[in-house]
């Protein structure tokens, strides 16, 4: 099978979009908990999706670029369904009951999923020590770092309440990395802010009939939302979708996917960090060994990846002359 060809990317322009992915989309999981303080989950997704679809695509008419495009509109919608929608959808929705620690655990499972799904690189993953043994580190750094929250959520009696919302998780984390790959293999004719735009405004949009059919907007009452819920739902639109997505959506057309996907394992660190520094959140030597594992893991998984670019450099050149 013909891989797809990757685009070439400035260096410095890659590390600031991982610094976006990861240090944004790590504060998420703490402003989505204060969003559904005062939204009901699916109308958070029609609000955050359609208001960032919708003026990310007024600044690309204003750039001048040319965004009715059939193909790609429809590649997007399709992969707006299966990011957004099922997988951004399922962390919405369980955040209501589950605790964020068990939430990022589960979320975190994307890398393994990427790996799996990512038919065009099985011969380069599966063959590639490093990148799987790092995957493999950088899970059970993630299940150490929540190791006493997960011993005191299945030491209740009320930890098989919680057995759905995982499942839910889970099915939501495969949807996005399937997302993903199929953002990846589908090349489309217009850029990638015009790419980003369509699929958050395809997912804002199914969000809206979804939201109607579980009586949230009849029922919302606007005045009672707190400001703090308001405030959740502007960084959301602002930084977690127009900055953070289009950032992610963008590394997906430049880098590998399994390289792209450790965001889900440095999210996690950030939001314990924003816990520490900003909620008065304790952290204990386990947790501090959980996040130096995950990092690790991290940091092998890009080594191997830099380390066969370098060596592979030469050839491509040829073969693309």
């Amino acid at each position: 099978m013909t891989l797809t060809p990757q685009k070439s990317a400035s260096p410095i322009l890659v590390i600031i979009a991982f610094a976006i992915v990861y240090l944004v989309w790590g504060s998420t999981y703490f402003f989505i908990k204060m969003a559904v303080d005062g939204f009901p989950p699916l109308l958070i997704g029609a609000l955050r999706f359609t208001t960032a679809g919708i003026l990310l695509i007024i600044w690309c008419v204003i750039k001048g670029e040319k965004v009715l495009v059939k193909r790609s509109i429809i590649h997007a919608a399709v992969t707006g369904f299966l990011l957004l929608v099922v997988g951004n959808g399922a962390v919405i929705w369980v955040e209501q009951t589950l605790p964020s620690a068990m939430v990022a655990i589960m979320v975190s499972s994307a890398p393994i999923w990427f790996v799996l799904f990512d038919r065009q690189n099985w011969h380069v993953n599966f063959k590639s020590t490093s990148t799987i043994v790092g995957l493999v580190i950088g899970f059970a750094g993630v299940i150490l770092l929540f190791s006493e929250q997960i011993g005191s959520l299945f030491g209740s009696s009320i930890g098989l309440s919680k057995l759905p919302g995982m499942l839910l998780l889970l099915i939501g984390s495969m949807s996005w990395a399937s997302g993903s790959l199929y953002s990846k293999y589908h090349s489309t004719e217009v850029s990638a802010s015009v790419n980003t735009a369509w699929q958050m405004l395809a997912a804002g949009l199914m969000f809206i009939p979804a939201s109607f059919a579980n009586h949230e907007i009849q029922h919302v009452q606007w005045h009672n939302i707190p400001a703090h819920s308001w405030y959740a739902l502007i960084y959301l639109i602002f930084f977690g979708s127009i900055a953070a997505f289009s950032a992610y959506v963008w590394l997906l057309q430049v880098r590998p996917a399994t390289q792209v996907s450790t965001y889900a394992y440095v999210n996690p660190v950030i939001a314990v960090v924003l816990g520490v520094l900003f909620a008065d959140e304790h952290i204990s030597f386990t947790q501090i060994g959980g996040l130096v594992i995950i990092l690790g893991s991290v940091l092998l998984i890009n080594l191997s990846k830099y380390r066969k670019e370098k060596q592979t450099r030469p050839e491509l050149a040829v073969t693309d002359n």
